[in-house]
């Protein structure tokens, strides 16, 4: 009875946005490739209405219509999905038309919707799909679809069939909506009916949206609005889309300090922390030698990240925002990011330290409105000074820091007793991800040097730098060294590699050491000799993000990131060969700034010419005014190894 209502009321709601126009005429009114050029599908309504209950459950229909421009448009849409959480959300394909240009209408069978698992990979949790094939579609037909839900998109612990399908924090209802897409739309209407006890906050960033409200059968009815949506014209490295894009977020949660609360006392109720026996004796082994409390949390944090193997299977009762219990993680030794985040707290807190989940979200940021904006679970522990500290055991296997700096400037909320307000990881100090290349070399008046070059590195570099030899068979470790040499110089021969222990992470940073000799390495005349030294040419460039960004745009709409914060230095000493002068060397460069920086240059002392440069990149996320700053770093960068050095023997 609820559905039918809804889907009634639903078709009442896209009718009326149209003023009662029929489906074919907005076909024949909508427009073809002429208004929209370049673009292969046209969506001429996305509508949906949301029912939200007394105890948060949310019935939702959604009705779309999608014209057909283009044949690659015709085969995108040849076959609909839906994914789904059978374990949270019930889903019901209802009607699917075609309205083909010549005008007939063609009624798809639904009992042809097939529900199968899908694709799955790290993260197998029983997730579905449910697929019908459209068949074949030309230019000017539409596709009209109609689709009946209920539920969210996180499980929790629950038992009966109707309970399942509430959200976590029972009573309360949030959504996340996008109002941007991958082709341009007419319209979209988006309408959410709640109880009027319960007070709706929400907000609609980037862009605006028509919003109008009003009471309706004891309910408080919301409608948002937005027509003639492009699609959205992005750049190359923005944040991520959600953070630029137009979207509309909605939370009946009265703030982050609730969510805190609820999320500390879901997880201590559940008993997630609770140790055993067992992970007590193991946490006195790693313990042993311990020299203070940080070297505790330390080996501890990274005994989760090294020895919790990153794999997620479904364990029944406690998906979602609850935890699993440090006894299951213990003995299967897997788990996913809050399985990974419990294990550290359950033996934390066997060690007799202070600690607590946090929600986090990896790759975007959280806004205000305190709707479940969260894809990622980490670890905190309270100091004896009482502040807090972040660790991550998902994301530093192998890595010489305890929480990722691959995660600065972004939004978290901790699960502690008292509650928490939504917080930021600050900026890390480029130094912390010193990258450091220098070197020695020998040149020969037949254009042959010979030399060496040392990498070290620390922080996020170090663990870059460490990836040559982490995540490749032993076997591969020389290829994937001298990788960097023939990128550059596919004549050069390595004559040694010495290098520190990879797998000791903890004692000390990264250091690779390569002998080398490369003929033809200058251009050779008569009188003259031209080069570029090995350094200034960019050498192990994949450990410098800021080189992978093209400088070529002139201006920034939205903000940027790399991957992290650092420190790039370079130096080279060339002892040259007997000469009468030195015809050129490139002008020394400097470029302040505060966001970024670049210094570097040559020097020339009798024999030897030597090679010094700086960058300084100073964030993870940059604001659009930042990237002059960056930019001119890049560029400076790029000169160098553009540029050669000339002497006339």
């Amino acid at each position: 009875m609820v559905k039918r209502f809804l889907l009634l009321f639903l078709l009442m709601i896209t009718v009326s946005v149209f003023a009662q126009e029929s489906i074919q005429t907005l076909l024949i009114k909508s427009g073809d490739l002429k208004k929209y050029p370049g673009e292969n599908l046209l969506t001429i309504f996305d509508s949906t209405f949301v029912d939200v209950q007394e105890s948060g459950l949310t019935y939702v229909v959604n009705h779309t219509l999608t014209k057909i421009l283009t044949a690659k448009g015709a085969m995108e849409q040849s076959v609909i999905k839906f994914g789904y959480d059978p374990m949270s959300a019930y889903v019901e394909i209802n009607k699917v038309r075609i309205y083909r240009k010549d005008g007939s209408i063609e009624t798809l069978n639904i009992s042809r919707i097939l529900d199968y698992p899908a694709p799955a990979r790290a993260i197998y949790w029983g997730a579905r799909e449910k697929m019908l094939t459209i068949g074949k579609l030309d230019p000017g037909d539409a596709v009209d679809v109609i689709m009946f839900r209920k539920g969210f998109t996180y499980a929790l612990l629950q038992n009966n069939d109707e309970d399942k399908y509430i959200p976590p924090m029972r009573g309360h209802f949030y959504d996340i909506v996008d109002f941007y897409s991958s082709n341009p739309y007419k319209i979209k209407v988006y309408q959410v009916s709640v109880p009027q006890n319960k007070i709706l906050q929400f907000e609609f960033y980037n862009g605006e949206a028509q919003i109008s409200s009003w009471v309706e059968n004891g309910k408080d009815v919301y409608t948002f609005k937005k027509k003639e949506v492009l699609p959205f014209q992005g750049e190359p490295r923005m944040v991520a889309l959600s953070d630029v894009a137009p979207k509309l977020l909605l939370s009946t949660s009265p703030d982050w300090f609730a969510k805190s609360q609820w999320f500390f006392k879901i997880n201590e109720d559940f008993g997630s922390f609770e140790s055993t026996p067992e992970i007590k004796t193991k946490v006195n082994q790693i313990l042993v030698g311990a020299k203070d409390e940080s070297d505790s949390i330390s080996r501890l944090t990274h005994w989760c990240a090294d020895e919790i193997r990153y794999s997620g299977i479904s364990m029944g009762e406690g998906e979602g925002f609850t935890l699993h219990k440090g006894e299951m993680t213990f003995t299967d030794r897997c788990g996913v990011c809050k399985d990974k985040a419990g294990m550290l707290i359950t033996m934390l807190r066997a060690a007799g330290f202070k600690s607590y989940p946090a929600m986090t979200m990896a790759g975007s940021r959280i806004d205000y409105i305190p709707a479940d904006q969260f894809n990622h679970c980490v670890t905190i522990v309270k100091h004896r000074d009482e502040t807090f500290q972040l660790l991550d055991p998902t994301w530093v296997p192998f890595v010489r820091e305890l929480w990722s700096s691959a995660e600065q400037q972004q939004q978290y909320l901790m699960g502690i007793p008292e509650g928490s307000d939504l917080a930021t990881t600050p900026v890390s100090d480029p130094a912390n991800h010193r990258l450091k290349i220098y070197g020695k070399a020998d040149l020969q008046n037949n254009g042959t040097v010979n030399g060496q070059i040392t990498i070290t590195a620390e922080g996020q570099s170090d663990a870059s730098v460490r990836g040559l030899f982490k995540y490749s068979n032993k076997t591969q470790w020389f290829q994937n060294v001298e990788r960097e040499l023939l990128r550059l110089w596919p004549q050069a021969r390595i004559t040694n590699i010495d290098y520190s222990n990879p797998d000791d992470y903890l004692t000390e940073p990264i250091r690779i050491t390569i002998s080398y000799s490369i003929p033809q390495f200058a251009v050779v005349t008569p009188d003259i000799l031209i080069f570029t030294p090995l350094t200034a040419s960019e050498i192990f460039k994949s450990f410098q993000g800021h080189l992978a960004f093209d400088p070529g745009l002139k201006e920034r709409k939205y903000p940027f990131r790399d991957r992290c914060s650092r420190l790039v230095e370079m130096s080279e000493t060339i002892t040259l060969p007997p000469f009468k002068k030195v015809i050129h060397v490139p002008e020394s460069l400097s470029k302040p700034g505060t966001a970024a920086s670049f210094e570097g240059g040559y020097q020339v002392n009798g024999n030897t010419i030597s090679f010094e440069s700086k960058a300084i990149l100073g964030k993870r996320i940059y604001d659009p005014s930042d990237w002059l700053e960056f930019k001119d770093v890049v560029e400076a960068q790029n000169s160098f190894a553009e540029k050669q050095i000339i002497i006339e023997l």
